[in-house]
């Protein structure tokens, strides 16, 4: 498909629940120094694991015309429950190229797994879509999936409990049944997972790889830019940040991530519909 309309100056746009697709954006950044970059959490409607397909698909619409009204050239889906229940209708109606989070932390898992046994964790949403045992399984048609909801980790995430006691006896509680399934690679199908991932590692011990689409979705994204002729050379990028809610809290999470000062965090109204 061709996209003549859009120029290499262009941004390109993230969007989340809320912190989670800073990790997306953090490998971007280090990829892509050079690119200009949209983040918007949209932190007034987070978790989206728990809402319906319909209204998923709804909010996935609404952040993408957010972002489109600031002249991007690529949309990046950094939310897993997003990708997996809105993609589609996304690429239906825009006409620009959009990448999520489900494919290329599938690829990933299939390059990682030695015994085809994968544990997949993610929200309601995620899980229940099937998304990522389907894309499991159109690279290794016999793994054994073990698919794993854990619906309150983002929200732990959210609230800064990273490293809490509670944190840890929840995570123990979600994965008390890998103890005997013998994988050997966790795939963290939410993009808040991996700020999690020291007590996960913890729990699970080092014969456990736990990998996350963070930086396989940045290196899709640069093999895109470079197939359209759409590399910006830019010497000086600007990172910009929009939230729907609490840009203090957001900033305070994201400069805990990022190990720096973040740029202002301007606050955006959604569309109430």
């Amino acid at each position: 498909m061709a996209f003549n309309h859009l120029a290499s100056s262009h941004a390109i746009g993230l969007f989340d629940s809320g912190v989670g697709g800073l990790t997306v954006m953090r490998e971007m950044i280090r990829l892509l120094p050079q690119e200009n970059l949209l983040y918007l959490g949209d932190t007034a409607r987070v978790p989206y694991g728990n809402k319906s397909a319909a209204t998923i698909i709804r909010y996935s619409i609404e952040n993408a015309i957010f972002l489109l009204e600031k002249q991007i050239k690529v949309l990046v889906v950094a939310c897993n429950t997003a990708s997996a229940l809105a993609l589609p209708k996304l690429k239906q109606l825009f006409h620009l190229p959009i990448i999520g989070v489900i494919e290329p932390g599938a690829k990933l898992a299939a390059a990682t797994t030695r015994n085809k046994r994968i544990a997949v964790l993610g929200t309601k949403g995620t899980i229940e879509s099937g998304a990522y045992q389907s894309a499991i399984h159109q690279l290794i048609p016999d793994a054994i999936i073990f698919p794993i909801a854990c619906p309150l980790l983002v929200s732990l995430v959210e609230e800064g409990f990273l490293y809490h006691s509670a944190s840890k006896l929840i995570i123990q509680e979600y994965l008390k049944n890998l103890e005997k399934a013998d994988v050997d690679t966790i795939l963290l199908g939410c993009t808040h997972y991996p700020l999690l991932k020291p007590l996960i590692e913890e729990i699970m011990g080092s014969s456990v790889t736990i990998i996350d689409s963070a930086l396989t979705c940045a290196q899709t994204v640069k093999k895109l830019l470079e197939s359209h002729q759409l590399v910006h050379s830019n010497q000086h990028a600007i990172h910009q940040y929009f939230v729907t809610d609490d840009p203090e809290k957001f900033r305070q999470l994201g400069e805990y991530l990022f190990q720096s000062p973040l740029p202002l965090v301007e606050l955006h109204k959604v569309i109430h519909s």
